[in-house]
């Protein structure tokens, strides 16, 4: 293409040979990615990083790994989690089978707190939620199934489980390592899904989409809240990241259960 660039000749091979939409994605977000990449492989341009793309297969699944949003932790935002007990308190009373949508879910531990807190409060009948994880990442999806994590210098898992009354009902704990048990595993699902371009699910009685509309370009941020949209039920739930919000030319359709927790009722 006439006058690219060779951070534009990187995202066209990215285009064409990792399955991941850079289109979608804020250029900064991008950037941060890509030079993280470059560094680890010693790559001081991007016109050898694109043939580095083009050439090896391990290269392009570490890039997918790494431009994936996969930052998680067992009940992040932990107040965010009360309001989200009451939510599933009033559906599983109201309904014989509740629908959650985890998206992205990544290594899959939003995915277990949602079954874990069902089956931890007496006022949730955890037989009647069905969660599903989905992502895009493979990698991040065999994490998610095989549910083993472990404590390290920056994350605490068993601080992670604290909102539970009694943690060791639902993980096995040996050393550093805490595998999830089967009581939670039985509730949870994993698929793979882009939300970029695979289209809605469901319909489900909560959705969560929490940090990933902070990456998303402004311009693709409609088409990605139609997917959402689409798959949530009437009167069914929308979680997004603290630092989100439902976009102004949508608020009609949304009122708020806590706003400040950015918690929301389809209308």
């Amino acid at each position: 293409m006439t006058g690219e660039t060779a951070f534009e000749g990187v995202l066209k091979q990215i285009d064409d040979s990792v399955p991941f939409e850079p289109g979608y994605y804020n250029e900064s977000y991008l950037d941060r990615r890509i030079t993280a990449r470059m560094r680890r492989r010693g790559t001081e341009s991007h016109s050898e990083y694109r043939r580095l793309l083009r050439e090896e297969d391990d290269e392009r699944e570490a890039l997918m790994d790494a431009l994936t949003i996969n930052v998680t932790e067992f009940f992040r935002n932990p107040e965010m989690w009360e309001v989200l007990r009451n939510v599933l308190r009033e559906l599983t009373d109201e309904k014989r089978r509740v629908r959650v949508w985890s998206a992205p879910c990544a290594d899959g531990r939003e995915a277990y707190s949602l079954a874990m807190l069902a089956c931890d409060d007496d006022a949730i009948d955890e037989s009647r939620v069905e969660v599903l994880g989905s992502d895009i990442s493979e990698e991040a999806l065999d994490h998610a199934r095989d549910g083993v994590y472990h404590t390290t210098r920056t994350t605490d898992i068993a601080e992670e489980l604290e909102p539970l009354s009694e943690p060791d009902r639902y993980v096995d704990r040996e050393g550093d390592a805490f595998r999830v048990r089967d009581a939670p595993r039985r509730l949870v699902t994993f698929d793979t899904h882009d939300l970029i371009s695979d289209g809605p699910r469901g319909p489900f009685d909560v959705v969560l989409c929490r940090n990933l509309l902070i990456y998303i370009d402004a311009d693709h941020k409609g088409s990605l809240f139609d997917t959402l949209e689409a798959s949530i039920a009437a009167g069914g739930a929308l979680v997004v990241g603290m630092t989100e919000s439902v976009p102004p030319d949508r608020s009609d359709g949304y009122e708020p259960i806590d706003k400040r927790r950015r918690v929301f009722r389809r209308r």
